[in-house]
Parts: structure tokens; sequence; C-alpha cells
């Protein structure tokens, strides 16, 4: 198809520019990393359930002097030097190492990892379903942006065939006022028409150029001149106002109801630190000393030798249980729990706006489909008739039989019966979006297509 501007342009399909919108648009992209983000953090949460098992190995060299005192390594920074408390400071030095294996379990803890990784696995749901309902509120966007430009689109051409109208009559007048047959003043009047065509016709194309600005922003395309199929404006949407409107699968309300139940799963989770948690831990441990075990007797009892000093000689083992409660954390969660229980409430309430709002779109969008339909009926009597009468006022003017004013008042007319076509067509398929967009069904609309 050849544009304006006289380059070959390929027609854009309302489902291409939805899918376009949905392929290209950031925000879309943006929300899911986020979900897929949260589905990374409820995997880790699972994983932290697992028992720690930690292996170790140091091989060091140093002095073993000891003494009697206390000592305490603030922050860690101290030596873990061990010996016997001598009479005085010497600086023996031999190779020492250190191998042990740690296994540590939190085996019961009254909920807290079971409660955390639901938590987690709640804030992975809501986040995909905020995908979902993004997804859905851009298809409505698209759709209904589609819808705006090609109405625009449509008024531009009506007011090209205005100005073309005006033009002819402005060029009949001027002729029957050169040749003496009408006042000097219709052809001013007329003059005064073709502006004001003119005028009406540039607001239609800026309308235009907006509407094709939003829609290249929501699809990711080039802004250009877009070519719109306008076909499925012929016919009307069928079998639409028997649907039954069900808003409780609502993406926007799952969306609403996720946010809800993550804040319900937090709180549980911040109510488990109430209580104590139960460790199992287990270690064994071989240590290896350059240091002999006359040593505290005989100071020379030692070697410089590294694989003696790194070779084990000694080994321990443990294991237990621990139990572990901080009988001040619940005074401290309280108030924790307590600000989560009030963002529940606070969620709970946007979820009742949400559905309320969504119950009056449906009524309202039952209304404007009845009434856009009314139109529809009607328009194209309207369209007919006013062609009719501006003929007829054309030919009487011609003839002489009738004055500029009512010539110019049934040119009005037709314009504004065009005009009303045209958004008329346009009203039934933006009313079926509406009800696809309270129904949270884009398939309600794209299925008319």
């Amino acid at each position: 198809m050849l544009t304006s501007g006289g380059i070959y342009a390929q027609t854009l399909t309302l489902r291409e520019a939805v899918a376009k919108g949905v392929a290209n648009y950031e925000t879309l992209k943006a929300k899911d990393a986020y979900a897929r983000s949260s589905a990374a953090s409820a995997s880790a949460a699972l994983r932290d359930m697992f028992p720690n098992l930690v292996l170790s190995a140091q091989q060091d060299y140093g002095t073993v002097n000891g003494q009697n005192g206390p000592l305490y390594g603030f922050g860690g920074f101290a030596a873990s030097s061990s010996g016997l408390p001598l009479q005085q400071q010497n600086w023996n030095a031999a190779f020492g190492a250190l191998y042990l294996a740690n296994f540590n379990w939190e085996v019961f803890a009254f909920g807290k990892a079971r409660n955390r990784m639901e938590s987690a696995r709640a804030v992975a749901n809501r986040d995909r379903l905020d995908w979902q309902q993004e997804l859905f509120r851009h298809e409505i966007k698209v759709a209904g942006t589609y819808l705006n430009l090609l109405a625009a689109q449509k008024l531009v051409y009506s007011y090209e065939k205005n100005l073309l109208r005006a033009d002819t009559f402005r060029r009949v007048v001027r002729a029957k006022a050169l040749n003496g047959l009408v006042a000097g003043v219709d052809s001013s009047q007329a003059n005064a028409e073709v502006s004001n065509a003119r005028i009406a016709l540039t607001k239609a194309r800026d309308q235009e150029q907006e509407q094709a600005n939003q829609l290249a922003l929501l699809t990711g395309l080039p802004e250009s001149e877009f070519l719109l199929d306008s076909s499925f404006l012929q016919k009307i949407p069928t079998g639409v106002l028997q649907t039954e409107t069900v808003v409780s699968t609502h993406p926007v309300l799952q969306w609403y109801d996720s946010r809800v139940y993550q804040s319900k799963k937090q709180t549980d989770y911040l109510r488990s630190f109430y209580y104590p948690s139960l460790s199992f831990v287990s270690i064994y441990q071989t240590r290896a000393s350059g240091f002999g075990n006359g040593y505290a007797s005989n100071q020379n009892d030692y070697t410089h030798d590294y694989w003696t000093g790194i070779s084990p000689t000694r080994s321990n083992y443990l294991v237990g249980l621990g139990l572990n409660w901080n009988l001040t954390q619940p005074y401290r969660s309280a108030q924790q729990v307590k600000a989560q229980r009030l963002i529940t409430q606070g969620l709970q309430d946007e979820y009742d706006l949400a559905q309320r709002q969504l119950q009056l779109q449906s009524e309202l969008a039952g209304n404007k489909m009845r009434f856009a339909l009314d139109n529809y009926n009607e328009v194209n009597i309207q369209v007919k008739a006013a062609s009719d009468a501006y003929q007829q006022k054309s030919v009487l003017y011609k003839n002489g039989l009738t004055n500029l004013v009512d010539l110019t008042q049934s040119m009005y007319t037709l314009i504004r019966a065009e005009t009303e076509r045209d958004i008329a067509y346009c009203n039934v398929w933006q009313a079926l979006l509406l009800k696809a967009a309270a129904s949270g069904d884009y398939n309600l609309f794209e299925s008319q297509l």
C-alpha cells in the first residue's frame, strides 16, 4: 500500500499491534524479570531448609605460648594458640594443622523454615500475577489506542472530503459572483467555509498524530504513518450482550488477592519468631602439631619439619542437640506482626475497592454497548438523509433557488453526520473492549475480529 509520502508500507492489523506491544513493551519485560527473580528467591528459600555441612582445613606456622588470664576476642581478632603457661616468653615455632567436618541442622523451629518458604512462594506468585495483569492491561491499552487511531484516521478522511466539498463550493460561488449572479459577500463566506474546513482538518490530523505517537510507544514500533486495518468496523460483534461478566477471575483482582495472601504469609513467618529453635549438631575434628607431648617440661621437644607438623595425631568428635530461645524476641516481634496485619488490612481494602470498580465498570460497559449499537443502527440513516439534503441544496443554490445560508447549513449537517458515523462504528468496538476489560477476558474482544 502506498502512503501519502510515496513510501510503500504494510498494513498493521490489530492482532499484530497487540502482539508487537506484548513483545516489545519495556514494562512487561521488567515485570517478567521481577517474576523470574522472585521464583529464584523462592527456590533459595527452599534450599535454606537443607542442613549445613562444612568442611575445613587449615595449616599454620607459629608459637604456642600460653598465659593464665581472661581473654575475649572482640570481633574475632584473636589468636587461638594453645599451650601450657611457661615461666617466660620464647619464640619456639612449629607447623600445625586443623581438619574438621561440621554438620548443623535446625531440625525443628515451630514453622520458621516452612513459613519463610511459603512467604517466598507467595512473593513469587504475586509477581507472576503482577506480570499477568500488566500483560492484560497492555493488551487492552494497545487495542484501545489502535481503535482511537483508527477513529482519528476516519475523521481525517471525513474532514478531507469536507474540505474538498467546501473548495468545490467556493469555486462555484466565485464563478457566480464574477458573473454577477450572486452577491460578492457569498464569495467571502465561501472562502471562510474553506478556511474553517482546513482548520478542522488540521485539528483532526493533530489528534491523529497524538494517537499514532501513543501507539508507537505501546508497540515499540518506530513512529510512522500507520496503515491500519479497518475491515472489522464494517460488522458488529455478535452475542456480546448475552455474555455474562465474571470478575472473580479477573487478572487484576487475582493480583490484588495475591498481595493479601503474601502479606498473611509474611505475618505467619514473623509470628514464628516467638518460639525457640531446636538444632542438631555434629562435628569431627582432627589436629596436627609440630610440638611434642613433652613440650611442657622440655621446650626443645618440637620440630620445624613441615610434614610432621601437618600430619594428624589427635581427633575428637561431638554430637548434640541445642535449644535456642531468645526470650525477648516475642516482645520485639509483636509490633512487627501488628504492623504486617495492618498492611494486610490495607491490601484487603484495596482489593475490595478494585472489585467494586470492576463491577461498576462491567455495568457501564453493558450500557455503553447497548447505546453504541443503537447509534450504529441510526447513523447510516442520518448520513443518507444529510447527503440527500446537501445534494438538494447544492442543486438549488446553483440554480438560484435557495440562499447560501441554507446550503451552508446542509453542509454542516452532512459533516456532522459523517463524523458521528465514523465515531459510532468505532464506539461499538470500544464498548466491546471495555466489556472485555471489565470481565478480565481479552479473548472476548479478540474473538470478534
